[in-house]
């Protein structure tokens, strides 16, 4: 099955490694995956997460769309129930105005933190209530980027600046791993991006996204259901190699289960020092990896892409070494059959 390939980079930390590492090597990747033909790069949100450096995507946006031409950057994503829609449109409107035409805006409802942090981006104020507030934060968001509020809404004479044509904004996905952002996103006739790459969801996202489709009421925005499927890969030129490079991240979601949050471990096939209950635990967990060559991986990438039913799909390679990462995607673009976007 033909699909076109996009990245979702959480600016993993490894042992050893710096911030501004993690960080410059997000915009170098950026770079390479424009040239190896990749449509999108969207880059994640997260707070007092050790381990990634990503926590202001608007401006790693920047950075990275200050530095290609071609390839769409965006947010995977914004944890907008931590910020005001406005805030969030005017962020969005000023990257537009340096680059139209070319910017994804993903939003999430997840706070990217614990409880305690949720409670400090608040403070002093008290977090906002997501069940009831996300709806009209993001009917709120979509409204301010399009300069076309409702003449009854309370901050109706508002308009969120800059104010370069709404042609030029940001296309708005609704970003989720369950079937809450599936619901809204086809109510409200947006794209929607579901989060296979949390490795524990695969077997509930088909369910979702075809829950999705079956619900979806167009819009303005969007004629027809649209869906991104956003996976965790990992390619070598061998199996036992793409194994090697994977296994760094395997052991951090182990350790993170286990409360040892931290950067990415040197890779090890053998992960010594594990007892037989980790071992089982981490199979087990990380079974919907696509881990291999890439023939391999293209085999995987169609099943994904024939069970969702979807054609977009977004690589997420969470590994030790960035030269591990960078010939990973380029491996699976190769294999894949994309190809640079002509100037």
């Amino acid at each position: 099955m033909a699909f076109t390939l996009g990245a979702l980079d959480q600016s993993p930390l490894r042992e050893g490694g710096t911030a501004a590492d993690a960080l410059g090597e997000s915009v170098h990747l950026a770079q390479a995956l424009e040239g190896f033909g990749y449509r999108h790069y969207w880059v994640s949100e997260h707070h007092n997460t050790p381990g990634f450096a990503g926590t202001a995507p608007e401006i790693l946006i920047g950075q990275i769309a200050a530095r290609t031409t071609s390839i769409r950057v965006g947010s995977a994503g914004v944890m907008l129930s931590h910020y005001s829609a406005l805030k969030v449109a005017e962020t969005f409107r000023v990257l537009a105005a340096f680059h139209p035409g070319r910017l994804d805006v993903g939003v999430g409802r997840a706070p990217g933190g614990d409880p305690l942090t949720t409670r400090a981006l608040a403070y002093p104020k008290s977090p906002n209530n997501v069940a009831n507030d996300y709806p009209q934060q993001v009917i709120d968001l979509v409204a301010y980027l399009r300069g076309n509020l409702d003449p009854g809404h309370p901050f109706a004479p508002i308009r969120a600046q800059p104010g370069p044509p709404a042609t030029d904004m940001p296309e708005v996905w609704l970003l989720g791993s369950s079937d809450y952002s599936a619901r809204l996103a086809a109510a409200l006739g947006l794209p929607y991006s579901f989060a296979d790459f949390f490795g524990d969801r695969a077997a509930m996202g088909p369910q979702v996204t075809r829950l999705y489709r079956e619900a979806f009421q167009p819009s303005e925005l969007l004629a027809a259901p649209r869906v991104n499927v956003a996976i965790q890969v990992f390619c070598a030129d061998s199996a036992g190699d793409a194994k090697r490079v994977a296994s760094s991240y395997r052991l951090m979601r182990l350790r993170r289960r286990q409360g040892r949050l931290g950067a990415l471990q040197p890779p090890s096939v053998d992960l010594p020092g594990l007892d037989a209950d980790e071992r089982e635990w981490m199979e087990r967990d990380t079974a919907g990896l696509i881990v291999g060559d890439p023939a391999r991986v293209r085999s995987e990438l169609d099943a994904v892409a024939e069970r969702y039913g979807t054609h977009e799909l977004s690589i997420v390679t969470n590994c030790y070494a960035f030269e591990d990462r960078l010939r990973s995607c380029r491996l699976v673009a190769q294999a894949a059959g994309i190809e640079p976007l002509r100037p």
